[in-house]
């Protein structure tokens, strides 16, 4: 803010035509035209803020048109932060204390957003000295806030460098090592929390240190790491939007359940190996740029060998070695940095250059760049010099050069024109990077994959890759074996089949196969089955199991198929059923046997109570017999359809009881395991027929009403009748029936209750418990 004194300008009074009128008006005209396209925006206002008169200018930087801003004060869309200031600094203008004052402010734009603003606003005052409006001047100065921004946050993400840097030395234990790093990690990358973890004996990460996490967290995704162990060279992994990256849901509701909604995970190397990570959270979306994750990189070295300085039988030999590394990576960066005139003459060379080249600065500096370029390349620098002059950047330009001991290899080099202060290109600059490494992990990594194919073509199973679109990129012999054909490499879509049809017959459309659901949707497809029709007519059944492939970015590269031939185990299936239905048939006939001689004794008994117990057991066996059909009449061997169980209990219950009583099912959802199907039929069976006898009314009419539902991984069975209910503590002891559900619901490691209003009953339970 500036303030500033000026003797306040008077206003003349106008007097009577004058041969020179027609000038004034000319020079008025000029005056406003120049007033409304000056290159800042200008408001009149008065004592109140109130808008008067506004130019073009400003329209354009608010958006608004100059009727909608007429009549609004200038606070109106003053950034609530920067209100206070203006208002006051107005205040004391208005009251004289000075003339005119300058401040910077953001301003609300009508379409969203904001811009900053600086702003000069000067008082008008008529003769006598009273104040009759103000003009304020508004220049856009968003673009240099937004640098200074910038420079504020490198020269921060700096000085928590340095900052860290100076701790270390003065560390002595891991504990101090782990508070110097957090604090550099939340202010160097601004992140609200951090974390640093290391990896144990057993090859798992475990939190060593951190800030601002709950102990439900850490316990949740302690371990996970996006790296092997043994990796040996791992890199950066950032998730920019939580909610959007390739997780489990799982661990997606853990990492957005603690307020965080992106993270970067930088790993830790020690001697070349991998020994921990370190982890910046941030509450809001966040986008990393390269400048952040090499800051991070860096803190992660600095962090890595203060770590080391202190671990190993060679503790004394590793601290200097810790040190020399430490000072090397803040003394300079490992990147050889180079200008040259534009006759080819190198003019500046920093210690990068003498590392990476062998030329001291004194042996470099005036020579011609062309001592570092072998004999067979000499014609690059012509034509890069030329690329130069016309202003052209050179990115990455890979290439070959020579060291002062005339070793050669591979390099990087990103040259920029260097301008002087009219823009006129004078030299160039140029950054040089060793990719000898990179190469030569692109040579093993063309190596990996000739074995990875020759692998996938030694294993007995169809397997192929498609890329990002789909198209088949690789298959093995055993491929062309299940498909009765060879696919086309680069033409073929999705899948390697001739035809595909779903598993009841239908025509299954390759662009809607597992391997195209694969790749459109990013996730692995499992527990699909399909069948594949071969050129001569031949079908065979099979599971897919497609999986998308990234890169390190996570970006999706393609996609992985293996294909299993269903042929002999739908054959064994077969012959399974065949077994299981004649199982059926003669458990079905000894059941309703059992039953019969049930109901027969229950006829000829003469004691009421032994009449009752052998009708109670007669249904029971009816309910478990429900139970067994369903059982033997579902195809899968391990689970069964909850709502077809439901369905046929509830019918055969039904059958025993009074005409006037009505069971009312609803449909019930999801599947349960085998082991569950007796327990609960006969759990349903008692709390079905209790309530026919205790919850309808006095004439014997009633309707019990049943559901079977299941939520979040678990079950409720409920039965509702019209009755007072039952207090359960009261009854548990005096009740057969009671005693059998509470057996049963322990069996089941289910929860039982009872409620009076309404009457209901309630089994919870999990669908895989069971005896």
């Amino acid at each position: 803010m500036n303030i500033q004194g000026r003797p306040a300008p008077r206003l003349e009074p106008i007097d009577s035509p004058t041969p020179t009128t027609e000038l004034h008006s000319s020079s008025d005209d000029r005056l406003a035209a120049t007033y409304e396209h000056v290159g800042a925006g200008i408001v009149e206002i008065d004592r109140n803020g109130r808008m008067l008169r506004v130019n073009q200018q400003l329209c354009r930087l608010t958006g608004y048109t100059s009727s909608e801003l007429l009549g609004r004060t200038i606070f109106d869309e003053t950034f609530p932060e920067d209100l206070a200031e203006d208002r006051d600094l107005f205040r004391q203008q208005l009251a004289g204390a000075f003339e005119h004052y300058n401040i910077e402010k953001r301003i609300y734009r009508k379409g969203g957003g904001h811009f900053w603003a600086s702003v000069t606003s000067s008082s008008v005052r008529d003769a006598q000295g009273r104040f009759l409006y103000a003009v304020r001047v508004q220049h856009d100065i968003t673009d240099r806030k937004r640098a200074e921004q910038a420079l504020a946050h490198r020269m921060q993400e700096q000085a928590a460098l340095f900052a860290f840097s100076e701790r270390l030395q003065h560390c002595s234990s891991d504990q101090q090592i782990h508070a110097a790093a957090l604090d550099a990690i939340t202010r160097a990358l601004a992140c609200d929390r951090a974390s640093i973890l290391q990896l144990d004996q057993a090859g798992v990460m475990r939190f060593v240190a951190w800030r601002g996490l709950s102990d439900d967290y850490r316990k949740s995704v302690e371990g996970h790491s996006p790296w092997a162990p043994d990796e040996a060279d791992p890199r950066p992994v950032c998730v920019e939007d939580v909610r959007a990256a390739d997780l489990s849901d799982e661990l997606k509701r853990t990492v957005l359940g603690e307020g965080i909604q992106a993270t970067a995970f930088i790993p830790i190397v020690q001697d070349g190996r991998l020994a921990g990570k370190f982890m910046a959270y941030y509450c809001a979306v966040h986008a990393f740029d390269e400048a952040e994750i090499e800051v991070a990189l860096t803190l992660a070295r600095l962090l890595g060998f203060s770590l080391a300085r202190l671990s190993g039988e060679d503790a004394r030999k590793a601290a200097e070695r810790g040190a020399q590394q430490l000072a090397a990576i803040v003394e300079s960066s490992d990147d050889a940095i180079v200008s040259k005139d534009l006759d080819g003459v190198i003019q500046t060379w920093n210690g990068g250059a003498e590392r990476l080249f062998g030329y001291s600065r004194e042996e470099a500096v005036g020579q011609p760049i062309t001592m570092l370029i072998p004999a067979d390349r000499q014609d690059e620098e012509p034509h890069i010099l030329a690329r130069i002059k016309a202003g052209e950047r050179i990115h990455h330009y890979e290439t070959i050069r020579q060291r002062k001991d005339g070793t050669t290899f591979d390099i990087s080099l990103t040259i920029s024109p260097i301008r002087d202060r009219w823009g006129r290109i004078i030299g160039a600059s140029k950054i040089a990077r060793d990719i000898t490494t990179r190469k030569q992990a692109e040579a093993r990594l063309r190596e990996s994959e000739r074995r990875l194919q020759e692998l996938l073509a030694a294993i007995p199973a169809a397997i192929y890759t498609t890329d990002a679109q789909g198209k088949i990129t690789y298959f093995n012999q055993t491929a062309v074996e299940f498909a009765g054909r060879t696919p086309l490499l680069g033409s073929d879509e999705w899948c390697v089949t001739w035809k595909l049809f779903y598993p009841d017959g239908t025509p299954l459309p390759h662009h809607q196969c597992p391997m195209a659901v694969a790749l459109r949707e990013g996730r692995a497809v499992r527990g699909v089955e399909a069948v594949a029709e071969r050129p001569d007519g031949t079908r065979v059944p099979f599971i897919p199991f497609p999986t998308p492939l990234r890169d390190a970015f996570g970006n999706i590269t393609g996609a992985i198929n293996m294909l299993v031939d269903l042929s002999e185990r739908k054959q064994a299936e077969t012959q399974q059923r065949l077994l299981l239905n004649e199982l059926n048939h003669r458990t079905k006939n000894n059941m309703q046997m059992l039953q019969a001689l049930l109901l027969g004794a229950a006829r000829s008994a003469r004691s009421e109570e032994a009449r009752r117990v052998l009708e109670e057991a007669s249904g029971r066996i009816a309910a478990m017999a429900a139970a067994q059909r369903v059982l033997y009449g579902t195809p899968d061997a391990s689970q069964f359809s909850a709502d077809q169980f439901l369905g046929a209990v509830v019918e055969t219950i039904q059958q025993t009881l009074p005409p006037g009583i009505r069971i009312a099912s609803a449909p019930a959802t999801g599947v349960l395991s085998n082991d569950s199907a007796m327990p609960l039929a006969l759990i349903a069976n008692e709390l079905l027929t209790n309530a026919a006898k205790h919850g309808v009314d006095a004439s014997g009419r009633g309707t019990i009403r049943v559901r079977l539902t299941e939520q979040d991984g678990a079950f409720e069975l409920s039965v509702e009748d019209e009755g007072p209910g039952f207090d359960l503590e009261a009854v548990r002891h005096n009740s057969s029936g009671l005693r059998l559900v509470l057996g049963l619901a322990r069996q089941l490691q289910g929860r039982f209750e009872v409620t009076r209003n309404p009457s209901c009953a309630r089994l919870h339970f999990a669908p895989g418990r069971g005896a």
